[in-house]
């Protein structure tokens, strides 16, 4: 894999791909992972969405009795959150550069 960080660099940093989310069916294991060298500045913007997502359809699940949109933003937050936390130690690697 090329190390080189993309130019131009965003403000943030890039992700640095260490950041996992969903339990896979073999203990241990992750289903999904975040891929190093994306923009940490898009990443949180992405972020945001899916969490603004998530608490919609945690609302409207909520609300209609629909366990599946509870179920849906719960997996909307779990990638949120892998994103948040890779764009943060992609922010914490630049600012050490």
């Amino acid at each position: 894999m090329d190390t080189t960080s993309p130019t131009p660099l965003g403000k943030l940093g890039w992700t640095v791909g260490s950041a996992t989310c969903m339990d896979g069916a073999v203990e241990g294991q992750r289903l999904f992972q975040v891929i190093p060298g994306n923009c940490a500045d898009h990443a949180m913007e992405q972020a945001s969405i899916l969490l603004a997502s998530a608490r919609r359809a945690s609302y409207i699940g909520v609300m209609d009795d629909e366990p599946v949109l509870v179920w849906a933003s719960h997996y909307l937050s779990e990638m949120a959150k892998a994103l948040m936390d890779d764009a943060h130690m992609g922010m914490h690697k630049s600012a050490k550069a």
